[in-house]
């Protein structure tokens, strides 16, 4: 018995090795990435459906959760509301000048691709809120695709 607990104990060390893998293997959004996001710099936020439309926000207020959805705090973002009414798919823009990009280009930048919708109650929006008090909704990203382009 003592031996087939040992068995079992050993496969679920393995189970978790190749899960932890697997997951790390799957990220979307890299260490740089999240390196970018702790330097200040302008997000621009694209959205269509209703007409295209941009709007910016900075680094430091997005918020990433463990499963890689982009929280953003939303006071105005009244169009891009009505274009994810529509049409869910986003691109974000960002980037800072204080990350080493590709080759030691001094700056780097990300695009990323995903699909939005609007938090208005619940435990993250609370959170947020706490967070960013000027808020009145909060977008969430979905994360399907996330590109460095520097």
């Amino acid at each position: 018995m003592n031996h087939r607990a040992g068995v079992t104990g050993r496969q679920n060390e393995i189970n978790k090795s190749i899960k932890i893998k697997k997951m790390s293997q799957n990220r979307k959004l890299s260490e740089k990435f999240h390196e970018v996001l702790k330097h200040e710099g302008v997000v621009s936020i694209v959205s269509w459906g209703v007409e295209p439309h941009v709007v910016n926000t900075w680094n430091s207020f997005l918020v990433v959760t463990e499963d890689e959805r982009i929280l953003i705090p939303a006071y105005g973002f009244r169009k891009t509301e009505k274009n994810v009414n529509v049409n869910n798919q986003v691109k974000i823009a960002l980037g800072t000048r204080g990350v080493l990009g590709y080759k030691d280009y001094p700056g780097t930048g990300f695009v990323i691709t995903g699909s939005a919708k609007y938090i208005t109650l619940g435990e993250e929006y609370d959170l947020m809120k706490e967070k960013f008090s000027f808020l009145t909704r909060v977008l969430e990203i979905t994360v399907d695709q996330a590109k460095q382009t520097l």
